[in-house]
């Protein structure tokens, strides 16, 4: 099995679900840091979820982002795995109001 760490940056993540990853076959995904920062002069809020099978599994929902700050979603001992065909997303409450970077390791 193959280990490979690496990241994901998303700009401009809005209203609309940014996926971040997708989990292809064959593969696990840890993702061992997740950070919302907010690029807005406004306090926004954020819904990061896992879709498995057509089913949402929200990870934390309407968490508050303040102005100039960011919400630290996944890191610390915390970790999330995702398996084949999960995708994990991002949406927030205002259009273009927030950068995402992610941290994971695939397995393969």
């Amino acid at each position: 099995m193959a280990n490979v760490f690496t990241s994901y940056v998303n700009a401009d993540v809005g209203t609309s679900a940014a996926t971040i990853v997708t989990v292809g076959a064959g593969t696990q995904t840890t993702v061992i840091g997740l950070t919302v920062a907010n690029i807005t002069s406004s306090p926004i809020t954020a819904d990061v979820y896992i879709t498995r099978s057509a089913a949402d599994y929200y990870i934390i929902k309407g968490g508050t982002v303040p102005v100039g700050g960011s919400l630290v979603v996944v890191g610390g001992e915390q970790k999330v795995v995702l398996i084949a065909s999960d995708a994990l997303k991002v949406v927030t409450s205002a259009a273009t109001s927030a950068d995402v970077v992610t941290s994971v390791l695939n397995i393969t």
